[in-house]
């Protein structure tokens, strides 16, 4: 009887790996020039859409920086670990961005009821 391995050989997981930090760079390289553009825009126009966009990409640079944490462990236990940790910092960005966004929206309605 022949067993598969459905574990990639290790020579075949640091290619993916290289892959997998070569992707992680290119994502970073982007979402910084982006949210670069994005929040100098957005404040020159005073537009909380521009800046949350903006601030999206910030998002999208930490969660890549979160998935090469991860995956730069050699045990995959670790990586699993890992996981848990990276999902929480990818979630609690996204709820730091509505927040944002929320109170500058609640803000912005306020101000329209004052003049009326």
């Amino acid at each position: 009887m022949t067993t598969i391995s459905l574990s990639p050989s290790p020579v075949r997981r640091d290619v993916l790996a290289r892959r997998i930090r070569l992707l992680v760079a290119a994502t970073i390289t982007y979402n910084v020039i982006e949210a670069a553009v994005a929040i100098t825009a957005g404040t020159l126009a005073s537009s909380t859409a521009l800046i949350g966009f903006g601030l999206d990409s910030v998002i999208e640079v930490s969660s890549a920086a979160a998935v090469a944490w991860q995956f730069s462990a050699r045990e995959h236990a670790v990586r699993e670990a890992r996981e848990k940790t990276t999902l929480r910092i990818i979630a609690l960005s996204f709820f730091a961005l509505a927040a944002y966004v929320t109170a500058d929206a609640v803000r912005a309605d306020g101000g329209r009821h004052e003049r009326c």
